[in-house]
């Protein structure tokens, strides 16, 4: 019988993806397989704030949140943060964030406020008149 090295597996499958990390964790894991966040029509723009509803009782007394969700949860009760710092601040890809957040959106937890679209922005000339009469005074 011969003895494994240390750094060797005991069986196939049972490595470590990072010493440091732990094991991987796939992503639609984490998800439980869905792709699609929350309800239809719903999209979170990396640019999108999210901020958490402190009004919507029991986020902290479900039991069928996982331990993403309160993190999602935690990281909102400190202070609004776009969907871009969520998935920073999770160390999630962005696409599992936007699931994540769209299960919080169902359930009334938190509430999203979209950056205004570029159509009703307004437009580079009139700010520069405003510029220029700003000047003027």
């Amino acid at each position: 019988m011969t003895e494994d090295a240390p750094d060797t597996p005991a069986w196939p499958g049972s490595q470590w993806y990072d010493q440091e990390a732990g094991p991987l964790v796939r992503p639609y894991a984490v998800t439980g397989g869905r792709t699609t966040a929350g309800p239809a029509g719903t999209h979170f723009d990396l640019i999108a704030l999210v901020t958490l509803d402190r009004s919507a009782p029991g986020a902290d007394e479900d039991t069928s949140l996982g331990p993403e969700h309160r993190t999602l949860i935690d990281l909102c009760r400190a202070e609004t943060q776009s969907v871009a710092e969520l998935a920073a601040g999770t160390g999630l890809p962005v696409g599992v964030v936007r699931v994540l957040l769209g299960d919080l959106l169902e359930r009334g937890w938190v509430t999203v406020n979209r950056p205004v679209p570029p159509a009703h922005l307004p437009d580079e000339r009139i700010l520069r008149e405003v510029i220029e009469g700003l000047r003027a005074l």
